[in-house]
């Protein structure tokens, strides 16, 4: 007998430009292998529609995000409230089939008393209220500081009357524990994140400069990076590297004033991964603890040494794989010492060890189906 499953998408998942398309899209293709038929509704903004997914599922429909001042309220986060649509609420009442909502993002449904007996499960991508606040501090703008304090305030009531309306799948045991702990929430468990990678691809040897990759038009990925280059290399006669999409004027401007740093603005996915592996260090600082870090993940299957500070790994397991610095002082000491020495076999079977038994797409996508069906 075939199985149906919804899935509400808070974005188009492809092209994975990013880590956070990651989880969203081959989780699409691992449930497919499984035989899975998938009724795909993605809310679009900025992201054009795609004929990839159509080899994935059954159907893929689109729906308009109410963005600006139509998706506001008092009421309701923004995340949430400009992700409704009523066409699409109607698609899904023509049938009983489970729903997997893409994020807190997706779970408008959850409101609406038409679905109250429908099974429905919540992929959690982060605690987002404790997401908006870091945010919040981060931010040097005003008005994006009101947003993201308010957002985060929202969130955090909405996250609470949520919390047990479904199964909650987290993406690490901290978010787990705080759903569970804060929350009240009975039914929640953690389920890795989803991943193109299937072996250790880290060459061993030695390469030949830092790199620091991420979506470089996210706020806080554009502070890290200016971190490193104002606190960490402004001193150092090593090379850094600074990758990722969309990289504003302001962090070019810094990078051509800080020596032996350079800016590879929107590289190919095939180009980022050259860089990762070619890297001798993969220099991944965060200044928010919640959710999954995929870069890391990439940097871990792809690339050699990888320093990160306290933040990238709290509550991920990934600790013993990563050289650890707690400032800046700790980073420059660090990268001297490994800029020079060679990545090794050992290093690579403590990696297999700790993210193949973890990250198995095949294994992870069983486990979803026999908590949905």
């Amino acid at each position: 007998m075939e199985k149906h499953l919804h899935i509400i998408s808070f974005d188009v998942p492809y092209p994975v430009d990013h880590g956070g398309y990651f989880d969203l899209f081959y989780k699409l293709v691992a449930l497919h292998q499984q035989g899975i038929r998938i009724h795909l509704h993605c809310f679009e903004h900025k992201r054009a529609q795609q004929s990839e997914l159509e080899q994935y599922c059954a159907e893929v429909q689109y729906y308009p995000r109410q963005c600006g001042h139509k998706g506001f309220s008092h009421k309701l986060p923004y995340i949430v409230a400009s992700r409704t649509n009523a066409t699409l609420e109607d698609r899904l009442l023509k049938d009983s089939y489970p729903i997997l909502l893409e994020g807190v993002h997706c779970t408008y449904l959850l409101q609406d008393e038409r679905f109250n007996n429908r099974k429905m499960i919540i992929r959690l991508h982060n605690v987002e209220y404790k997401y908006y606040k870091q945010l919040f501090r981060n931010s040097n703008s005003l008005f994006h500081k009101m947003y993201y304090l308010n957002e985060s305030r929202l969130l955090k009531q909405y996250e609470g009357s949520i919390a047990n309306k479904g199964l909650i799948l987290a993406v690490n045991d901290l978010d787990t524990n705080t759903y569970r702990k804060e929350f009240g929430a009975q039914q929640v468990a953690t389920l890795p994140v989803f991943l193109p990678f299937t072996e250790i691809s880290a060459p061993e040897g030695v390469g030949c400069f830092c790199l620091y990759h991420g979506n470089l038009s996210v706020n806080e990925n554009e502070e890290a990076a200016i971190w490193l280059m104002k606190k960490v290399f402004n001193d150092l006669r090593i090379p850094l590297v600074i990758a990722g999409k969309s990289p504003s004027p302001r962090l070019q401007r810094i990078a051509r004033k800080t020596k032996n740093a350079c800016v590879v603005a929107d590289p190919s996915e095939q180009e980022m991964q050259d860089m990762i592996g070619k890297a001798q260090i993969n220099i991944l600082p965060s200044f928010n603890v919640t959710g999954v870090k995929l870069k890391l993940l990439n940097a871990l299957f792809n690339g050699r040494h990888c320093l990160v500070n306290e933040a990238t790994v709290q509550s991920t397991g990934l600790e013993s794989a990563c050289h650890i610095g707690t400032n800046a002082t700790a980073f420059k000491s660090q990268i001297v010492q490994l800029y020079r020495q060679p990545f090794a076999e050992e290093e690579i079977r403590l990696r297999k060890t700790l993210l193949l038994s973890t990250f198995d797409n095949k294994r992870n996508a069983q486990r979803l189906i026999q908590w949905i069906f």
